[in-house]
């Protein structure tokens, strides 16, 4: 891999303005590269109007004794809500307890990434959770967030460091961001995984839901560095696992704000997508074809508002029309870890369980008594669906009164 600057340079200076270690400067009105200060971030070859700049790049198999380490992107919260601006994301403590088993297994160190505009004492939060090193940029152009500077950024860290794992959350920033990377390094990039391991020749085992959910793909990166993937936010379990002596590596990288291409004028929240987080619910109320009508089904609503829970469904359920695809749960749907999962006329397909089945608590009502819903559930009730939901709504009622 390397960078050549071609004789069509026009020596207009914009990479030199761009390059966050400064490595550009113009000789003779062309532009030199310095190798030793180059990361190969790629900011010049965005800029440069008559694509003067290329990067280099060969695909086959080659050492890569020199990357190691599994490295994590933490995510903040909506940049939108001041409550949460800066607040880690769950999904970000979900891929650091599954980044320390990986890592653990490669006897590599844990490191997450953290671009904040301050540092709001991330190191004393993300020891809890098996980190061995951060790195941290701080710089007041991450926000809000934008795909060319974090790009940037973090391009310009794996380049300089290597990591041979890099993990992000399976979000809308996460879902944007680590294509944009992978396509710039190079390498590949798992999408949606729902399960990851470490296999007998150290390579990272990506493991996610294809052809609509009906298979389970393993996929594996054995000719590039990092292996990367995106992982779906409430597969992986939180643990803690205290680190004492964390190393905070603090990045001092010159972001340009002209990478900005786009100014975001004003935001406008939907009222009613926003109140709607399936996959953030304590308790959610789940129907399935065994609802048998759509007018049936609505009595899930009357129980979930009742139990100050979410309605979810599974894909009979959505295929059948009784209710919107957003509130699917599954391989193809969303999955969730609520405190409590009430399962109503659900038959229990593996694409579905999979979206469940690590929620705390399962009760499955179904009047099939072999359904393969019960195999996971905590309490099983056998009976017709829309008439025990009936019951425990009068139930409920009356112990409100």
């Amino acid at each position: 891999m390397g960078i050549e600057v071609l004789s069509n340079c026009i020596g207009c200076g914009k990479c030199v303005s761009v390059c966050p270690f400064e490595a550009i400067s113009m000789v003779n009105k062309k532009a030199v590269i310095d190798l030793t200060k180059c990361t190969l971030c790629g900011s010049c070859v965005v800029v440069c109007p008559v694509k003067a700049i290329v990067i280099k790049r060969e695909v086959s198999k080659k050492d890569f004794s020199e990357y190691k380490d599994v490295w994590v992107f933490v995510e903040f919260g909506d940049e939108t809500d001041p409550l949460k601006q800066g607040e880690i994301k769950k999904v970000s403590f979900e891929l650091l307890s599954k980044g320390r088993q990986l890592a653990d297994k490669l006897k590599n160190k844990l490191c997450a990434v953290v671009l904040s505009y301050e540092n709001k004492n991330y190191e004393n939060i993300l020891k809890d959770y098996g980190v061995d090193r951060i790195y941290l940029v701080e710089d007041k152009n991450l926000l809000p967030y934008d795909t060319e500077i974090y790009s940037s950024v973090v391009i310009s860290l794996v380049n300089k460091y290597k990591p041979s794992v890099f993990l992000f959350p399976a979000t809308y920033k996460g879902r944007d961001l680590a294509p944009r990377i992978a396509s710039s390094l190079y390498v590949g990039l798992t999408a949606d995984c729902t399960a990851l391991d470490i296999n007998s020749d150290g390579l990272l085992v990506q493991s996610r839901p294809a052809f609509g959910g009906n298979i389970m793909a393993d996929i594996l990166s054995p000719n590039s560095r990092p292996q990367m993937a995106t992982v779906r936010p409430n597969v992986m379990k939180i643990e803690k696992n205290y680190r004492e002596n964390l190393e905070v590596i603090k990045e001092n990288i010159k972001i340009n704000p002209s990478l900005r291409r786009v100014k975001i004028l004003k935001r406008i929240k939907n009222p009613s997508s926003s109140s709607f987080k399936l996959e953030n619910a304590e308790i959610i109320v789940s129907g399935g074809r065994g609802m048998k009508t759509k007018e049936r089904f609505e009595v899930l609503f009357e129980l979930a508002k009742l139990l100050d829970g979410c309605v979810g469904a599974s894909r009979a359920a959505v295929d059948s029309g009784f209710i919107d695809k957003k509130h699917q749960v599954g391989q193809s749907g969303v999955t969730v870890n609520p405190r409590l999962y009430l399962a109503f006329g659900i038959s229990g397909a593996i694409q579905h369980i999979v979206g469940m089945k690590n929620s705390d608590r399962i009760i499955a009502i179904n009047k099939d008594p072999n359904a393969p819903i019960f195999g996971v559930s905590h309490y099983a009730v056998v009976g017709d669906a829309y008439e025990i939901a009936k019951k425990l709504i009068e139930k409920l009622k009356q112990s409100c009164k």
